[in-house]
This record gives C-alpha cells, structure tokens and sequence, in this order.
C-alpha cells in the first residue's frame, strides 16, 4: 500500500490517454466502446486505462445491458482535481483534447439513428396510448403546477424513458438523475437530452432497488411508470428512501380503469389506481399527500398525487 495516496491520484492521471479520456468524459458519458472509437484504440486497452481512473475514484462506471458507460465521479475533489488540469492545459495538450471533442459529433449521429431506428419500431404502441387520454402538452403542464414552479435540487426521474421529465424539468435541478431498467431506452435519452442541451446523469437501475443512498433527492418524478410495477407501493417505499426531509415525490398515472385489453396489448400490470390506494402506498411509506389532480378528458383519466417527507426525520436524526 503506498503510504501516499495523494500520489496514486496523480499517477492515474499521469498518462496522456487518460488525460484525453477525462477531457472527452467532461463533456457527455461515453461508453468504452465509443471511447475506443474516439481514441482509435483496442477496447481492451482502453479498459485497462479506465480501470486505473475508476479505482482512484476519477470515474464512474455504470453496467447498462451488454454496455459500460462512463461518467465523471461526482466527488467534490473530482472537480477540483479537474479545475486543476484545465488551469495547467498548455496549448498543445488543448489542441488534442479539441480534436477529440470534434470527433464527438460522430458519436452523437451514431446514438441518434440507432434512437430513430427504435423510436419508429415503438411509435406505434405509444400512439395508441397517448390517444386514449388528454394531451402530453395537459399533463406536463399539470406536473409543472404541481412542482410550484420552484428550484428542484436534486432531481430524481424513476422510469426515465425518454428523458422527457428530464428535459422539461432538469433546467430548474442543480442536478438531475434519470433511471431506467432498459438500456434501450437509456440510449434515447441520451440522445434527446443531449439534443436539448440538458445535463443529466442517466443510470440504468430497477424501481425497486434504485442505485441511490438515502436521502440524496429534493424532488423524485414516477411518470406514467406505475401501471407496469408488479409491486407499486414497493417502488414508492424505495422512492421515498431516496427523498430527503422536506422532498417531494411526485407520481403520474392512470386512474382506475377497466380497459382490460392493455394487459395483453401494451403490457400493464395495473389498470390504473385509486385515490385511496395511492395515498394509502404515500401514507405506509411516511409521506404526506398534499396535492391530487385528475385531468378528464379521455377515455383514460390521468392522475397527480403529490407528497412531501416530513422536515421533522431531519430533526429527530440530529
């Protein structure tokens, strides 16, 4: 073990590949094959540099199906430690890292066809769902009521799909999150949300078992995402594990409905959800429900229900 482990921080950086990794990582995730594309190197060389970033602790490596992405740590001396590489960057290290960012626009054509080729597979089926209830523009404009218009913190989007709660509200968070069980999916926000210009960290987890350490998140969003749980009022336990005192969770979804045919047609576990059941699954996992909207208008009535966690948890843990 070396008795100075400042200087392992330093030697993880102290290679000129690894330096042009942290610069690329800086300004989106990449994953190692991308990496390996933009460096012109082997995928198996670039792993072993990323190897050495991750185990100091310089970078996040996040397993997303067959997939590996990678993202800046979020620590505080992360960023120090970049702020001091920028200071240092002489004008001929810059050049290289400005080819590289160049090369950049490649990746994000990549990710935007194979986006385009999936969207139009899957067009189709969420069509037909949207035209069973009020307008996207309705609901969204509704979830913005509701969210107060006020700063967001640390945003949480559980069932990121898309990234469109992300790219509607991630502006307003001093950080925001998107978590998605598919992989798939995860690659389309990246592209939309890039395409907006939108900073985001995007993860691949399950509802049930999120990535997140207590109490992080100001503010987690569950869009349209319950009707497919097979144990909902453990997704809203687990979201309200995450949500800091004085947070708020905020969930999207049906009423309840009998269009039993979107059981077998589109996959929904749950056709839609009570008031009472809802603010009961709140309730059971110490949040209190102080917002419900029902926007009509449709065959499907769509629902807000709002909570908060209790600012005294924070109290009665000091």
């Amino acid at each position: 073990m070396n008795p100075l482990p400042l200087a392992d921080l330093f030697q993880s950086v102290s290679d000129p590949t690894r330096l042009r990794i942290l610069a690329l990582l800086t300004r989106m995730e990449l994953s190692v094959g991308e990496l390996a594309q933009l460096l012109e190197q082997s995928q198996p060389r670039v792993s072993r540099h990323v190897r050495i970033l991750a185990d100091a602790g310089v970078v996040e490596r996040r397993k997303e199906g067959s997939w590996v992405f990678l993202a800046i740590d979020g620590a505080e001396r992360t960023r120090q430690l970049l702020q001091l590489i920028d200071a240092w960057t002489d004008a001929g290290t810059r050049a290289v890292f400005d080819r590289d960012s160049e090369r950049l626009d490649a990746v994000r054509a990549d990710r935007a066809e194979a986006a385009e080729r999936y969207f139009a597979a899957h067009a189709d089926g969420w069509d037909s769902i949207r035209s069973l209830h009020v307008a996207e523009t309705e609901v969204e404009r509704a979830i913005d009521g509701a969210l107060d218009g006020r700063g967001l913190g640390t945003l949480v989007d559980i069932g990121t799909g898309t990234g469109r709660m992300l790219e509607l509200f991630g502006p307003r968070a001093a950080e925001a999150i998107g978590i998605d069980r598919s992989s798939d999916m995860l690659r389309l926000a990246r592209v939309k949300l890039a395409s907006a210009g939108v900073q985001s960290s995007l993860r691949q987890g399950d509802m049930y078992a999120l990535p997140l350490g207590d109490s992080v998140a100001d503010c987690v969003i569950i869009h349209q995402v319950l009707h497919f749980a097979h144990a909902p009022a453990q997704a809203i336990a687990e979201a309200a594990r995450v949500l800091s005192p004085g947070g708020t969770l905020l969930v999207a979804d049906f009423a309840a409905h009998e269009r039993e045919e979107l059981r077998t047609r589109d996959a929904h576990l749950r056709l839609g959800f009570g008031d009472d059941v809802m603010t009961g699954w709140f309730a059971a996992a110490g949040l209190d429900v102080d917002h419900i909207e029902h926007l009509e208008g449709g065959e499907l009535t769509v629902t807000i229900w709002r909570g908060s966690k209790p600012e005294q948890r924070k109290r009665k843990a000091a």
